[in-house]
């Protein structure tokens, strides 16, 4: 196979625990499938993300969780297809966060026979994978693929430029933004605030629902400064945090993650910013050790679910998934992984193959509820826009012991406490997709 292990790829220690715990029971398996029938061939599954780069701490993040959700399938027995269970292998391709890389290491998932495409971090890079999936997929309709997208979400990759082969396991940026606005539309300390997003069409999508939701929710709140900055490539954000508190913003709203998010937060603690950070994943890689004490009852999150939310099956996962990475530093953890892993499993035993549109035609429109083992409840993936509809849950930094906060975020000290739970029927959106069904 042409794709590299990940160790191969020299990425450190950091992720060696993730590959003894989710690639090495695979490779015991593989080494008796020349003395097993073709149905032991594990199911592959093409992680193409940035594992190097200014966004390698969130490519590794994802690794661990996705490889957590592998691990799991394959030490209860794999997918059971009628030849027999098959494990599932979750292969790197490291797209270094770039479009082009990205699409070069989709095309080698395809020269390798790899039927399944899971990426997240970058709609830019989304965005120009499905449209790469879509050609591939009519130009070999043989060896077709399923992109599984978990935490891309520009509203227009549901919307759009919707796709058959194209499913999103995230609430998108317009969804994210309505419940975050929910807690705000009751924040009288919210009245003037500070729209600061990355410079690419989910950066723009953030600052412009927020200007629709706030002009619709809290007419009187005035937006003192509406900026966006290059992707990854500013290390010293005390420019920009002087602009914020030179503008008096009470409030900061941003879509930025990995690194952009951590530096922004850091200048503006360092630049003194009395101000609340409102975002869409202030709750973890660095960023709450990096607000600090500033954050406590000012810093937002929202997520489908947070380690002080409450659920206790997913309590239960969670503490499976710390099990496996003791480190605090490796405790971020995203349950839609898991479940966007368990339904694929869910589709591939219900099509009884891995070709993919027989597995999209049963995703599409699939329940995956508590009763079948969902530690998130009930989540629905619409069949019209390939959308998951899900709750959503907003929650406030607080310090580690307080009400409602039993665990820290990172060993900071910090963690999250559940401030407002947005049910799914609340979160959902309407969609303007177009698209026609796969033919199995």
């Amino acid at each position: 196979m042409r794709a590299r292990s990940i160790v191969n790829w020299g990425l450190g220690v950091r992720l060696v625990r993730w590959l003894v715990l989710a690639v090495v029971p695979l490779l015991a398996i593989e080494g008796l499938a020349a003395r097993r029938a073709h149905a032991a061939e594990p199911i592959r599954l093409a992680m193409i993300e940035g594992m190097s780069g200014p966004f390698a701490n969130a490519g590794e993040a994802v690794a661990r969780n996705l490889g957590f959700a592998v691990a799991r399938v394959n030490e209860r027995g794999g997918v059971r297809l009628l030849g027999g269970a098959r494990p599932l292998q979750l292969v790197a391709y490291d797209s270094k966060g770039q479009v082009e890389e990205a699409l070069l290491q989709l095309k080698r998932a395809a020269d390798d026979g790899v039927p399944f495409v899971l990426q997240g971090n970058s709609s830019a890079v989304a965005g120009a994978l499905i449209d790469a999936v879509n050609r591939h997929n009519a130009r070999e309709p043989a060896a077709r693929q399923l992109f599984l997208n978990y935490s891309a979400v520009d509203p227009a990759l549901t919307n759009e430029r919707c796709s058959p082969w194209h499913f999103r396991f995230d609430a998108h940026a317009e969804m994210r933004m309505a419940a975050l606005m929910e807690v705000i539309a009751s924040d009288a300390r919210v009245k003037r605030v500070y729209l600061i997003n990355q410079d690419y069409s989910f950066g723009r999508e953030v600052a412009r629902s927020a200007r629709v939701l706030l002009g619709a929710r809290r007419p009187d709140v005035q937006i003192v400064g509406d900026e966006l900055h290059p992707l990854g490539r500013i290390k010293d954000f005390s420019p920009y945090a002087a602009k914020i508190k030179a503008a008096g913003a009470d409030t900061v709203i941003t879509g930025n993650w990995g690194n952009d998010l951590t530096f922004l937060v850091r200048a503006a603690r360092d630049a003194g910013l009395d101000a609340g950070f409102t975002t869409f994943y202030g709750n973890g890689l660095g960023a709450p050790a990096a607000i600090g004490e500033a954050g406590v009852g000012r810093v937002r999150a929202v997520a489908e679910w947070h380690p002080n939310g409450g659920v206790d099956a997913m309590e239960r996962v969670y503490a499976e998934f710390r099990q496996r990475h003791p480190e605090p530093r490796e405790d971020y953890f995203q349950a839609r992984m898991v479940v966007l892993v368990e339904m694929l499993v869910r589709a591939l035993e219900a099509a009884a193959t891995t070709e993919a549109a027989a597995v999209a035609s049963r995703l599409a429109g699939m329940r995956y509820t508590a009763a079948q083992g969902n530690p998130l409840g009930e989540v629905w993936m619409r069949p019209e826009d390939h959308q998951l509809q899900a709750a959503l849950v907003v929650s406030v930094m607080d310090r580690l012991g307080t009400a409602g906060v039993a665990r820290d975020i990172e060993g900071s000290g910090y963690g999250f406490r559940t401030e407002r739970v947005i049910l799914a029927e609340h979160a959902s959106r309407p969609h303007s997709c177009k698209m026609p069904r796969p033919t199995p």
